[in-house]
């Protein structure tokens, strides 16, 4: 059996094991082993201490448990449930007025956490009973809180971008100032969607009674000022200094931390449970984030010594289609991938097997990462495996699956929609990263 046909025979088991779900990260480094010492002997035993301590020594990784840190202690600190009520009260007379609400907060709060299922639990807990009393409907409302939890994927400080990066060679603060403007967009078209269909059809979403308005304008500007502008200052120094070019994302990454403890101390939340809350998650969290980033690249340096990336980028070349073709193959491959995977093992063992086909075909990496970061936020919406659904059946046991599903896919529609306008409009991504390091 030739080398290539041995790296296939691996990928394929791959698959295999994840679908029957044993875990990732060891059945990467188990393939890697042995299908490595069956292609070339022993030297596998080098390549894989060579790749774990290449990953240790990577000083960028270190902003991943940072990033999820800030994200868990604004968590804790109530900072999101600041946000989405000094919205609803502002936005009350307006018809539909808590899915927009759930967008905006969304939103903002994506630029704290890069963690979906955290963002959709939060955001199910706030907003969901509100929505129920208020005779919203229950599958536009899974919608908005299921799209809306998404974004954390793709605005910064995005976890998944900073460990695409590396992977695909780029400088996060690029990925970073390429998805502002698509994150943005995407929140736009979410927004437009859920007002015309509550204009269309006002009972989807009815003004808020009287009594659950403010009692005062000063209420209501006391729970925005609260809410939004420690937020915004702490986002501003954060992802300012990133694109500034004053600090990397490490060293954002920890300013980032301990000014999130510090709102948290503020705002009299740090209490010891929570702290240590916090803390356990994010061991949790970027323990297996990083093992996955260490075993996959072993992986993917056993695939490629094999040769078989370069025989699948060899292959769908002589297909002779058209670049935008190949692009859209591609994309597509890794929309249906993130339909039974997490993002985790796309990026890191799928998109380096394809990497070789998008650099001959002359492809902007930059637009290529976050053409794949919105396929992956997709696939968050995508039933039957879409994990949000079961963040939100979890936390609104009485809202049934099937409304759930029917909500989201609205939405996966809606963000369809955006990754055709980057794909077909690329300075949507491109206009920033030139602008700012071009």
């Amino acid at each position: 059996m030739s080398p290539e046909i041995l790296g296939l025979v691996s990928l394929g088991a791959l698959f295999v094991g994840i679908f029957v779900g044993f875990p990732i990260s060891f059945t990467l480094i188990f393939l890697g082993v042995v299908f490595g010492y069956i292609g070339f002997g022993q030297v596998v035993f080098y390549l894989m201490v060579l790749q774990f301590f290449q990953t240790m020594r990577e000083t960028l990784l270190a902003a991943v448990p940072l990033f999820i840190f800030m994200g868990y202690i604004l968590e804790q600190a109530g900072l999101m449930d600041r946000l989405f009520t000094g919205f609803r009260l502002l936005l009350a007379p307006v018809k539909g007025s808590l899915y927009i609400a759930v967008l905006i907060t969304a939103t903002l709060f994506a630029t704290a956490t890069g963690i979906v299922g955290a963002s959709v639990t939060i955001l199910g807990v706030m907003a969901a009973p509100i929505m129920m009393r208020s005779g919203y409907s229950v599958r536009l409302s899974a919608g908005t809180i299921a799209a809306g939890g998404t974004l954390g994927m793709l605005i910064p400080p995005s976890v998944m971008l900073v460990v695409m990066g590396p992977v695909i060679g780029v400088p996060v603060t690029e990925l970073f100032a390429a998805a502002m403007v698509p994150g943005v967009l995407l929140a736009v078209l979410y927004t437009a969607y859920a007002i015309i269909r509550c204009y269309i059809n006002p009972e989807l979403g009815p003004a808020l009674p009287v009594d659950q308005r403010a009692e005062s304008g000063y209420e209501i500007m006391r729970e925005l000022v609260v809410g939004i502008f420690p937020l915004a200052v702490l986002m501003m120094s954060v992802l300012g200094s990133i694109l500034a070019g004053l600090a990397t994302p490490t060293d954002a990454a920890a300013m980032g931390a301990l000014g999130a403890l510090l709102l948290a101390v503020a705002y009299r939340r740090l209490t010891w449970p929570r702290l240590k809350e916090a803390v356990y998650r994010t061991i949790q969290t970027s323990s297996m984030i990083l093992l996955l980033v260490a075993a996959s690249n072993f992986y993917g340096a056993v695939f490629a010594r094999l040769g078989t990336a370069t025989m699948i980028a060899d292959s769908l070349l002589q297909m002779q289609l058209p670049p935008m073709a190949l692009l859209a193959l591609i994309l597509g491959l890794v929309f249906l991938l993130g339909w039974p995977l997490e993002w985790v093992p796309i990026v890191l063992v799928v998109i380096p097997i394809l990497l070789p086909l998008v650099i001959d075909l002359g492809i902007d990496l930059v637009w290529f990462s976050i053409l794949v970061a919105v396929c992956l936020q997709t696939a968050w919406l995508s039933p039957p495996v879409a994990l949000s659904a079961y963040y939100i059946k979890g936390v609104v046991p009485d809202w049934d699956l099937k409304d759930i599903y029917i909500g989201m896919m609205q939405f996966m529609v809606i963000q369809l929609i955006g990754l055709i306008f980057i794909l077909f409009f690329p300075a949507l991504a491109l206009w920033l990263p030139t602008l700012l390091f071009r």
